[in-house]
């Protein structure tokens, strides 16, 4: 459970937790204001035509017009929403096929450890926060947690 209440730690950080919202727009910066400007999360997350996520993010950061970018730039799926959540229902959550893109555990941490999407969150660009520890040891804290058992820690009181 302690390690996987270190893990979302990372997963709830602005950087990661900004494109897993639970509405129809990112989020930006590191207290979450709504995307500007304006866009709309589109019905394959990724956009809507004329005005897709690439249209603006590329491939990797674009520092002088301070774009953050990385390959497949995108939105989570609306089931897949981190916003507002606690540990224990981000927990939950990661572990239903349902709600976590259909992967099992096994390619959970393999898309934590290795995704190029998720290394974004290290390395940001524009003087943004990037996400606690590296990518490697998120990885490995998802290994470990799954290996133990991958139990949730309990819900927090008084939220």
């Amino acid at each position: 459970m302690a390690l996987f209440v270190e893990a979302s730690r990372v997963m709830l950080h602005p950087r990661c937790r900004n494109c897993h919202p639970a509405g129809d727009s990112p989020l930006q910066g590191d207290r979450g204001l709504v995307h500007d400007p304006p866009v709309a999360r589109g019905a394959a997350d990724k956009g809507v035509p004329g005005l897709e996520c690439t249209s603006c993010h590329q491939d990797h950061n674009l520092e002088l017009a301070r774009v953050p970018g990385a390959p497949g730039w995108h939105l989570a799926p609306r089931s897949m929403a981190w916003e507002g959540r606690t540990a224990h229902a981000l927990c939950e959550q990661i572990k239903d096929p349902a709600r976590n893109g259909g992967k099992t555990l096994a390619e959970i941490v393999e898309h934590s450890a290795h995704d190029r999407l998720v290394a974004w969150g290290w390395a940001p660009g524009h003087d943004r926060e990037p996400a606690p520890g590296s990518q490697a040891e998120l990885g490995a804290l998802m290994a470990a947690w799954v290996k133990d058992g991958a139990e949730c820690p309990p819900e927090e009181s008084g939220r």
